[in-house]
Parts: C-alpha cells; structure tokens; sequence
C-alpha cells in the first residue's frame, strides 16, 4: 500500500464511474456467459469476499432480496459456506483477485461451472479459478487502496445479479446501472471541487481524541463501513461504523465517556433518535447528504437526493478526511 498515492486515487473516481458506465452500454465482458448460467436452474446465489468488496456487495444483495431474490452476502473467511448444489450460484469478488480468503473459499466451487469471479485483475488466480471472469473496469489504484474498485462492486455485483434472473420479476431490484454511474460521477466531481471549503474543518472536527465513528442507513451502510475503514487503513487512526438505527442499541453507551465525534450519512427514518441522544450528551457531529439538526457541518452534493447516487458518491467525505489526517499538519484541534 502506497498512501502518498491516494489522493491521485481519489481525484480520478469521476473518470473512473464513467469508463464503468461505457463499459455497461457497451455490454460488460462475461455478463452474455453468465446470462448463460441462469438458462439452467438459479435457486440460490452466494457471494462471498471480505472487507469493501463485502461491504459494497451486501448493499446490492438486500435490494435484490427485496425484489423476491434468495441471494446471500457471506464472508470467504467462514468455515460455513454451502456445498456445491445444481441450483447454487457462487459469486467471487475480490478487487486484487488474491485475497487469500476468496481463494480458499472458492476451491470448493473450483470446475462446478457456476463459479463466477468480480475482480479489477481478470488474470488473477481468482479469474484462473472461476467458470467466468467480470472485470471491475475501475483502473489501476496506485495506492493499492480498495476506492475506485469498491465503487465498481456496486455496478457489478448488481449486472451480475440481474444477468443470472433470480428474481421473480426481473428487472425490480434498483439498479447501479449506467445512467447512475454518470450521475454518481457528477456528484464526487462536485464533492472534489467544493473539498477547499470544508475538508479543514471537517478533518479538525472528527478527529477527536478517542476516534471517529460514522453512521449511515442500512440500506447504505456501506458509506459508514467504507468510511471508518479508510480511516484505520490510510492515516491508521481509530474508526468505528454503525447502522443509524442499531446504533441506539451498540454505540450510544460511548456518548456518556468519550468526546465523541461523528460523521453522520443522513437519511436514515432512525435519524432523530440518534440525534437525541447526541444532543443531551452534547456530542459533535457533522452530516452529509442534508441538514441534521445539532450538525457543526453540512456537505451536501449534486444528487444527493438520490440514494443510489448517494451510495457511490458520499464515502468520499470520509475518504478525503483520511487523506487529509494523512498528509496534514495542523489539522486536528488544537494543533
């Protein structure tokens, strides 16, 4: 991992969700066989990976389930994966393609003809393994930080899952498809651009002395997962992510003790109780996406009314506050 790289990483996401977006009109390489797989019997699907690709394929999954799919989101590291079955689908995603734990998992599904691989390297071991390769199109990270590539899973994930049908009435999942990308592309071109004006600010309020935490709707949980991970692995600080609603039950409990910080994706209908809580603890919080009342700091976006834009554009505060904690000098408090 490079982390001198990652801003260049960032500031190429636009260009990236929009060579994504070619890729899908163009027809995605690997959706026709995997088009082919679903001719057969599709009962189940189960994808497996680790870390942002599991955060950005469980997003993807809940839609579906929603929609009448039996589609599964499980960690390759488990040892409780399914046998092979004649109506079970695998879907392996790994932006590197040698993700160690990918790898084992899949030896299972090795040569059962319904092994699908998602990977930004289609001549990895994990592409070698598979029945069928579908690239990510998200570029080389030079930083070796998963950004460009967590965004793509969403688009990927999602064409696979529509391409194998296993909903009952296709085409009800919301999709990540081309027309959002550009969008989403628009929208972190936005973020990009207007960064001079509160990314300071923003550094200096979340990094307190006891960490940062994020929140974020289930239904775009991955903003906050994606955020406080970028937090523990680019600048190496503590960082800690909760679903909006559960964080009522797992979290509120740190408000009492710590100088708690806050980065708040908006949107959740469990919004007000969280704030309640912050409020009479005197907690301090900015949000994205729109105003929250008690919030030090707003950052709003083109789109951001749109939860699919949103979902692939929003992470980007927290990425650049951890570029920031990263590079800079006086940006916490008191420095």
């Amino acid at each position: 991992m490079d982390p001198t790289a990652f801003r260049a990483d960032l500031d190429l996401i636009p260009h990236s969700l929009g060579a994504l977006a070619d890729a899908l009109d163009a027809g995605l390489a690997g959706l026709d066989e995997v088009a082919a797989l679903a001719r057969g019997a599709v009962e189940r699907v189960l994808v497996v990976g680790m870390g942002s690709s599991r955060y950005a394929a469980d997003v993807v999954a809940r839609r579906h389930r929603a929609a009448g799919a039996h589609v599964v989101v499980e960690l390759a590291s488990t040892e409780l994966l399914p046998a092979p079955a004649p109506g079970l689908v695998v879907v392996a995603v790994s932006a590197t393609g040698g993700s160690v734990e990918v790898l084992r998992a899949v030896e299972r599904y090795r040569g059962s003809g319904r092994l699908v691989a998602i990977t930004n390297r289609p001549g990895s071991a994990l592409g070698e393994a598979a029945d069928v390769v579908v690239p990510l199109v998200a570029g080389t990270e030079a930083s070796g930080v998963a950004c460009r590539t967590f965004r793509a899973t969403f688009a990927v994930v999602d064409a696979v899952l529509h391409a194998l049908r296993p909903v009952a009435e296709p085409g009800r999942a919301a999709r990540f498809d081309a027309a959002v990308l550009r969008r989403a592309a628009d929208a972190s071109a936005d973020l990009l651009a207007t960064s001079s004006s509160w990314l300071d600010p923003m550094t200096r309020l979340l990094a307190g002395p006891s960490g940062t935490w994020t929140l974020a709707p289930v239904e775009r949980l991955s903003s906050a997962q994606q955020s406080a991970l970028m937090l523990r692995e680019v600048p190496r600080v503590g960082a800690f992510a909760s679903e909006t609603g559960d964080w009522s039950h797992v979290d509120v409990y740190l408000t009492k003790t710590q100088d708690y910080r806050a980065l708040v994706f908006a949107g959740s209908a469990w919004d007000d109780q969280a704030l309640e809580w912050m409020a009479m603890r005197e907690s301090r919080f900015a949000s994205v996406g729109r105003e929250l009342a008690g919030a030090e700091l707003v950052v709003r976006h083109a789109h951001d009314d749109e939860p699919d834009v949103a979902t692939l554009a929003e992470v980007i505060v927290g990425e650049l506050v951890a570029n920031r904690l990263f590079d800079g000098e006086g940006v916490r408090e008191g420095a």
